[in-house]
């Protein structure tokens, strides 16, 4: 029976990650149509907030894998001029969406329904938030989609990503560090800071700037 569930934990986990986006969405949908992910609805205070409110200056914020608006309604109201969060389940949208009409952000905040991995923005962005949702890019495929997506960046615009890469034992998880890796490797760190023994990580990076010879 543990290996059944086992197994049928890491299939639902694979789909939701990196299956064809109809089943992505079925499963996502699923999982915000319950509770399960009732503890996230709070994250104020959270370490990556400072990050966004320091190189957003007022500007355009797009947040790849929203969820149901934690960014959008708990950043400071005043630091940002426009937002655009993009989820691939209608639930957590919903949920988002309730947030910030309760919250007064309608006029500030706009949602899409997409796999991110695939989306096409119509403008460019300050910021370029991956809060948790790089873990769903193939690791092969991390350098791609960042290079696609760096050129909705505004001159001087930078990514965002937060994850753990610490087990919470001392360890690194392999494969966010190895995404860390790529990150650090093929573009400009501007800050990187681990929050804590075994907290998360936050990176804040930016297209590699040609270099000149001499």
């Amino acid at each position: 029976m543990y290996i059944a569930q086992r197994t049928l934990r890491f299939v639902n986990g694979f789909f939701k990650s990196y299956g064809p986006s109809n089943i992505k969405k079925v499963l996502w949908d699923k999982e915000f149509s319950g509770d399960k992910w009732n503890f996230i609805d709070n994250t104020v205070g959270d370490c990556v907030y400072p990050y966004l409110e320091k190189y957003i200056d007022n500007g355009c914020i797009l947040d790849l894998g929203c969820g149901p608006g934690n960014t959008a309604n708990e950043l400071a109201v005043t630091s940002y001029g426009t937002y655009v969060g993009v989820d691939i389940s209608e639930a957590a949208l919903r949920k988002a969406t309730s947030r910030t009409e309760k919250c007064g952000r309608a006029q500030k905040n706009r949602f899409v329904c997409g796999d991110f991995v695939g989306y096409v923005p119509n403008q460019k962005f300050n910021v370029i938030l991956f809060r948790e949702s790089m873990y769903h890019v193939p690791l092969g495929k991390v350098k791609t989609v960042l290079d696609r997506y760096s050129s909705y960046l505004t001159n001087g615009g930078v990514f965002i990503v937060r994850m753990n890469t610490s087990d919470g034992k001392g360890n690194h998880k392999y494969r966010p560090t190895a995404m860390m890796e790529v990150m650090e490797t093929e573009f400009d760190v501007v800050e990187k800071c681990q929050h804590g023994d075994s907290g998360p990580t936050v990176i804040v990076i930016r297209p590699r700037r040609p270099r000149h010879k001499n």
